[in-house]
């Protein structure tokens, strides 16, 4: 059970509070609800770039990571398609000198051209390194074109291509920022040894001034689902065939993201998961095989993904009907013989069962329950909870809420092969 308080401040940022006073430090997250699919499907890797820019100094502060670290501090950041997230941690003495400093880039950026060509630079080197230069680095470009043809998820985080980063101007900097880095845009988010009345006057102190902004509306319409299976072949410079079998699925909060969720670990987390047991234990097909979400906050993919050793077009195609085929299995529930008997090596088909179920929901509790032990992980759950507008209380019982019959539903429903979107990366 995490403890928490919250409020609202007049220009409209939600604030979320946990009182822990086990530790000496604090831990300071400051959640934007804005990510890639807000960017101009011209001007791509923008929210990306803003990341990096908010460390490149605001109005009173030339340099963050400076005042930063004077006060005993660190700090970092992320970037998805949908938020963007940043996050500092000092001793809680210095509590208000986080607040200083997350309310001033809030309040506005210096938007110096020095900053943006350095950051510009930075960002493009990190693309080359991240996405072209590495094996298998542009896999999700190429899938994401595949599973999305008119939504903005069919873009990376990191842009498009280095070329509309190369472009960006002060006055696009200027108008981005100001379109959606605002307090009635963003979720604060504080865990640590301070009191709730302390957070509350230091909060007010520091942001209560800052104005509501005029956040840029989503113009873009929902991705409709394939009418037919797709499927991409591409070559490059990777040490192994790679295939992966995209799903489109439902986005956070919708019915079945849950079930999703616990899919991919019944598959393919731990060494009692089928894939573990039947594909690499059980053949010789794959050297590794995955099942995973992007976890996205509008309809997302659910991904079968495995490296094989043999580089032939049978063998690929093998490997693909054998993912396709393990993940079919959960499309129905075990009977009573197989719930007693069901064997993960056997190569008959089995539906899912309590216990496979059970083993995943008891995993992700214990995941998510471990993790919240971290004041900086607590603060960045609370975040992401008071962003979603859901109790983080009640997530772990939510997935326990979960039977065998709405796995079985769902994956009826999202593990359909009329909607598969198979990419196969060879090498060249």
């Amino acid at each position: 059970m995490i403890d928490f308080n919250r409020f609202t401040l007049s220009n409209g940022l939600r604030v979320i509070h946990n009182y822990d006073p086990t530790t000496a430090m604090v831990a300071v997250n400051v959640l934007y609800n804005v990510g890639s699919r807000d960017e101009d499907p011209s001007m791509t890797g923008l929210a990306h770039l803003f990341e990096h820019l908010m460390f490149g100094g605001s109005v009173n502060i030339p340099d963050f990571d400076a005042e930063i670290e004077r006060a005993g501090g660190m700090n970092n950041a992320w970037t998805s398609n949908d938020f963007t997230n940043f996050y500092d941690v000092a001793p809680a003495r210095n509590f208000e000198t986080l607040l200083w400093l997350e309310s001033d880039r809030m309040l506005g950026l210096a938007f110096s051209e020095k900053s943006l060509e350095v950051q510009r630079n930075v960002v493009i080197e990190e693309f080359k390194q991240t996405h072209l230069n590495r094996p298998y680095g542009d896999l999700f470009h190429k899938l994401r074109s595949l599973v999305y043809h008119t939504h903005p998820y069919s873009i990376p985080t990191i842009g498009k291509e280095p070329a509309h980063i190369e472009k960006v101007t002060r006055d696009d900097v200027r108008d981005f920022f100001y379109s959606h880095y605002a307090p009635n845009n963003a979720v604060l988010a504080i865990s640590g040894n301070v009191t709730p009345d302390q957070v509350r006057r230091g909060v007010e102190r520091w942001f209560d001034s800052i104005p509501r902004r005029d956040i840029k509306p989503r113009t873009y319409q929902p991705e409709p689902l394939p009418d037919a299976p797709r499927e991409l072949e591409v070559r490059g410079h990777v040490p192994q065939t790679c295939v992966v079998v995209a799903y489109p699925m439902p986005g956070y909060g919708q019915p079945g993201y849950i079930e999703c969720d616990l899919i991919t670990d019944i598959l393919a987390s731990g060494r009692s998961s089928r894939f573990y047991r039947r594909l690499l234990l059980g053949g010789d097909l794959f050297t590794s095989a995955d099942a995973s979400i992007i976890g996205s906050e509008e309809p997302g993919m659910l991904m079968l993904k495995g490296h094989l050793e043999d580089p032939s077009e049978a063998t690929a195609r093998k490997a693909v009907e054998r993912l396709m085929a393990e993940a079919s299995e959960l499309c129905y529930q075990a009977s009573r013989l197989d719930r007693l008997s069901y064997n993960l090596t056997e190569a008959r088909p089995g539906g899912v069962t309590p216990y496979e179920v059970e083993r995943a929901i008891n995993r992700f509790a214990s995941d998510f329950t471990f993790s919240s032990l971290s004041y900086l992980q607590r603060a960045q759950a609370l975040a992401m909870a008071e962003m979603h507008g859901e109790d983080i209380n009640e997530i772990v019982p939510a997935y326990r809420r979960v039977t065998t019959a709405m796995i079985a539903t769902t994956a009826r429903r999202v593990i359909d092969p009329a909607h598969a979107c198979t990419l196969i990366y060879r090498p060249e």
